[in-house]
């Protein structure tokens, strides 16, 4: 999400807007918001707010690093791997996307959305929808990243879809000993399962991860879970 300004001098210019048309703060804070391109101002908060919990969550990740990151639909996880990336270049650190799911044009649009030029970073940020992805075809597109280099992985159900691909467990393995071998950063989003109940538990955990196929969930060494704006890191143990 790229502001037009300072999201402090929006909210200025809300209030100027209330005084000067006589409307509710709420009413002034979401037309601004609409100016924006955001349908409303809370929508518009908790976006920006996410960017700067990006850059937390990104400050304590560490090369070696395989991360699940996961989230039921519409929670967020998907985003919350583009706002990593756009932390990470942010700072000069490269960046890669794998993506199963998105095309090559909707992947454009996600990082435009987000006030990033892929043509204007090509030479640190690159990102692959081929639908080869694999553990073993990342590692083979990866042979000259350098330590630290972020990498997400769109997502974790999909890798061993195509029967033809060596089973999950294999391939979170070896994604597991590349990433400790080169220094990299692997961040796995994930789907939980339909049967997490938010009316009983705030985030999701390890147990509620979607898994079709069996994966030895320990391979991971951190994970990141969604749910409604909360946020929660923790090492695995």
């Amino acid at each position: 999400m790229k502001l037009s300004t300072p999201i402090y001098q929006l909210k200025r210019q809300a209030k100027q807007l209330s005084r000067e048309k006589n409307i509710p703060l709420n009413q002034a804070l979401n037309t601004i918001a609409k100016q924006e391109g955001i349908k409303s101002w809370s929508l518009l908060a908790a976006m920006y707010a996410k960017r700067g919990l990006a850059a937390e969550i990104l400050a304590n990740l560490k090369p070696k690093d395989l991360v699940l990151l996961g989230a039921r639909p519409g929670h967020g996880k998907t985003l919350m791997g583009f706002e990593l990336i756009i932390e990470s270049i942010k700072t000069g650190n490269h960046a890669k996307f794998y993506s199963l799911e998105y095309t090559k044009k909707e992947v454009i649009e996600r990082f435009t959305a987000l006030g990033v030029d892929i043509n204007e970073n090509n030479e640190i940020l690159t990102f692959d929808t081929s639908n080869e992805i694999s553990a073993d075809y990342i590692i083979k597109k990866l042979k000259t990243a350098t330590s630290g280099t972020i990498v997400v992985i769109d997502y974790l159900q999909l890798l061993d879809q195509n029967r033809e691909k060596p089973i999950l467990n294999t391939q979170i393995s070896t994604l597991k000993t590349f990433a400790e071998t080169t220094g990299l950063i692997i961040i796995m989003l994930s789907q939980i399962d339909r049967s997490y109940d938010p009316t009983t538990k705030l985030l999701p955990n390890i147990a509620d991860v979607r898994l079709p196929n069996p994966l030895d969930l320990k391979l991971f060494n951190k994970t990141i879970f969604l749910n409604n704006e909360k946020v929660n890191l923790q090492a695995v143990t």
